[in-house]
């Protein structure tokens, strides 16, 4: 049976939820009623990559099932430790493209900000699982550099946050961020990418919509979901808030077997996103990042599936099947 009644998490604040999230494989499989002997995960690829799952996620899994979707997606497994030509640490060319530390600018017109190394969700096809966070964000302490580099940069007329999860900042620092970056004259908008809302609701603070809805930069917030279940009722009244006051919501997932490689868990995916707000924007293939072979899907596949979305949905459900190629000028559509 899938336990669909969301858990009385809200007394907390949600900086006091991530403090109580799973970080031990063998505790969550136990609050799962999952024996871990039919689903083993490795200490090895824990300490690689280590497991980070809040409750009010892991309270959307089904228990007793070992192939749950969102599971999947989080526990660390064996498969990890499968070397394979093509996966790389660095899958996107991310350090290639950094200007300087934590500013990536790989489009024409926009650049991204490595605003922190932190996640709500450690997520097991992560393209960032391996980027080396400590000498490549732009904190505090370098982020002068940044701002420096985006006041030269006039044809930059975008700034992407990301991360990390950039809404792991307190709204504070969002909040100082956000006036340096209004201060630049030729900024038109402000994206955030985040999935810290999609696996922890009471992220979406009021005082987060005020700043974002006051802010002089257009705002757009790209949230990432994979699979309809991460979502629920308690997403639709913040994500109506921001909506409503002139936000632009989509999503963006990632294509991976075994979890959403199917027509209908995807088209599930694109109606539960509109019910809450969101518009599907980008389906991604996967970056070929190292521990994360078990998860590919060939574009034989990918492009199947696509087709069957848009045999079955509106045109504005079906997002674009796209791939991240280095030196590219945009994400590549498959065709």
């Amino acid at each position: 049976m899938i336990h669909r009644t969301d858990p009385a998490w809200q007394v907390l604040t949600w900086q006091q939820q991530l403090a109580e999230a799973f970080t031990d494989p063998d505790e969550l499989l136990s609050y799962l009623e999952i024996d871990k002997n039919q689903l083993p995960p490795t200490a090895s690829a824990q300490r690689k990559f280590g497991l980070r799952v809040p409750r009010w996620f892991a309270a959307r899994m089904e228990k007793g099932n070992p192939h749950d979707p969102l599971l999947r997606q989080v526990l660390p497994l064996e498969q990890e430790l499968v070397s394979s030509d093509g996966f790389l640490l660095d899958p996107v060319a991310d350090l290639e493209q950094a200007p300087v530390p934590g500013l990536l600018q790989k489009y024409q017109g926009r650049a991204l900000l490595i605003t922190t190394g932190a996640c709500g969700v450690n997520c097991r096809y992560c393209f960032r699982r391996h980027y080396p966070y400590t000498r490549s964000t732009a904190s505090r302490s370098r982020l002068s550099a940044a701002l420096a580099y985006l006041k030269e940069a006039t044809d930059i007329r975008e700034v992407i946050l990301s991360g990390g999860d950039p809404l792991m900042l307190p709204d504070h620092h969002l909040q100082e961020l956000g006036a340096a970056l209004e201060a630049i004259p030729h900024l038109r908008r402000l994206r955030i990418h985040t999935r810290l809302p999609v696996v922890l609701p009471d992220r979406l603070t009021p005082e987060l919509t005020d700043w974002l809805t006051a802010i002089r930069l257009q705002p757009v917030m790209v949230l990432h979901a994979n699979h309809s279940r991460e979502l629920s009722h308690r997403h639709r009244p913040a994500l109506a808030t921001l909506g409503e006051r002139g936000v632009t919501l989509l999503n963006q997932s990632v294509l991976l077997a075994g979890i959403n490689d199917n027509v209908q868990t995807l088209c599930d995916l694109s109606e539960k996103l509109f019910s809450v707000g969101v518009l599907p924007y980008y389906l991604h293939q996967l970056d070929r990042v190292a521990g994360a072979v078990h998860f590919e899907v060939t574009d034989q596949v990918a492009l199947e599936l696509h087709r069957q979305m848009s045999a079955r949905l509106p045109g504005y459900l079906i997002p674009r099947l796209v791939r991240e190629l280095v030196g590219a000028p945009s994400k590549t559509p498959l065709h």
